[in-house]
């Protein structure tokens, strides 16, 4: 029987997602996670005032949402003291990603990466036929010194740069993030993502300069914000940069409910700055989780913890399957050198004291004890 045929770009990649989900797990498993510590969402949950926008703007639900996303680039552009048109919403930084790749990349181009570094910009990369470059970490931190010595060399259309860093945590403060811009050729788009700006200290970000020509800032409502699920992520850009989105972008992609629940959250500062209180002290809890264990956590800016297991890959993928079969979803870094770690998420007491009860048993299965 004929049928259409793929592309030769799609039908060269591979069938895979970079993430397994935890309700696929779950699913395998036949029963919930106890504890879901291991996706970098944020178990405190949205400010209150969100759960009350949302209820308000349910019967709402029948209209689309404003295409321009007006009102909610506004208020971002004005907690930033930007201008609307230095701003660009989307589906979350990954989606932003995608677009991202698609107006700066052509087939074939370079893009300079991290090994090991957050795998959904590397699938779309791939999904954009581009050819990526990548960079190993150096002492567990993204190599802003490798990084250049392969932007020198392959002059890329696009780098990448995560700062805190997913998924070990790590952090540059700003001026070394500063010289990394101003190193980089005007022809390379750097993207820097900054999904976890508001857990970092305010050292590491340096100061939004919407007039520099390569570089996008991604941010996003997923992490301290606690609104993973509903998908809104945004840059910070130069304005003909910012514009250019609109000519790839879906228009209606944005849910009304997703406009209104952002609008609440970014309103609610003090209860952000509660959140970003407590992810500290899961972030303390993890440590010393980790270090009655025996084990190393390693320094983190982000909501989550890398723990660094003492040995190879092979037995920190031993642990964190040991910890799925006692029902704590946790996820691990897969790089060389990096995969040494698993990675907890930061969360509410009730889960970090699942993980504290349940990890001396997973570590004992994992040594074959």
């Amino acid at each position: 029987m004929k049928r259409p045929n793929l592309t030769p770009l799609a039908a060269s990649l591979p069938s895979t997602v970079p993430f397994v989900g935890p309700e696929t797990q779950e699913r395998q498993l036949g029963r919930p996670f106890r504890a879901r510590i291991g996706a970098n969402e944020n178990g405190f949950g949205p400010s209150p005032r969100v759960i009350e926008a949302i209820a308000a703007s349910a019967i709402d639900v029948w209209k689309y949402a404003d295409p321009e996303n007006f009102e909610l680039r506004a208020q971002i552009a004005r907690h930033h003291g930007v201008d609307p048109a230095n701003i660009m919403i989307g589906p979350g930084i990954d989606g932003l990603l995608g677009l991202a790749v698609r107006l700066f990349v052509e087939p074939g181009q370079a893009v300079v990466s991290s090994l090991g570094g957050y795998p959904t910009f590397n699938y779309h990369v791939a999904g954009y036929g581009a050819r990526l470059v990548t960079v190993p970490y150096r002492h567990d931190h993204e190599d802003l010194d490798g990084l250049l010595d392969a932007i020198r060399r392959e002059q890329p259309a696009m780098a990448y740069l995560a700062n805190p860093d997913n998924p070990m945590g790590t952090w540059w403060p700003a001026g070394d993030v500063q010289r990394f811009i101003e190193a980089i050729p005007e022809t390379t788009m750097l993207i820097l993502d900054e999904a976890y700006c508001e857990t970092a200290p305010a050292s590491a970000l340096p100061p939004l300069d919407t007039g520099r020509t390569n570089v996008l800032r991604m941010r996003t409502f997923s992490k301290a914000y606690g609104m993973a699920g509903m998908r809104c992520g945004y840059v910070i850009g130069e304005a003909d940069n910012i514009r250019a989105f609109d000519k790839v972008r879906d228009h209606f992609g944005m849910a009304r409910l997703t406009q209104v629940a952002a609008g609440a959250a970014l309103a609610d500062q003090e209860w952000l700055g509660s959140v970003v209180g407590r992810i500290a002290r899961s972030r303390d809890r993890i440590v010393q989780i980790a270090e009655t264990n025996g084990l190393a956590a390693l320094p983190s800016a982000s909501n989550f913890v890398a723990i660094d297991c003492g040995a190879d890959g092979a037995f920190a993928l031993n642990v964190l399957q040991s910890l799925i079969a006692r029902d704590i979803f946790v996820r691990k870094p897969m790089a060389p050198g990096l995969d040494r770690c698993i990675r907890v998420s930061c969360g509410p007491d009730d889960l970090m004291d699942i993980f504290a009860e349940e990890l001396p048993g997973a570590l004992a299965a994992a040594r074959g004890n």
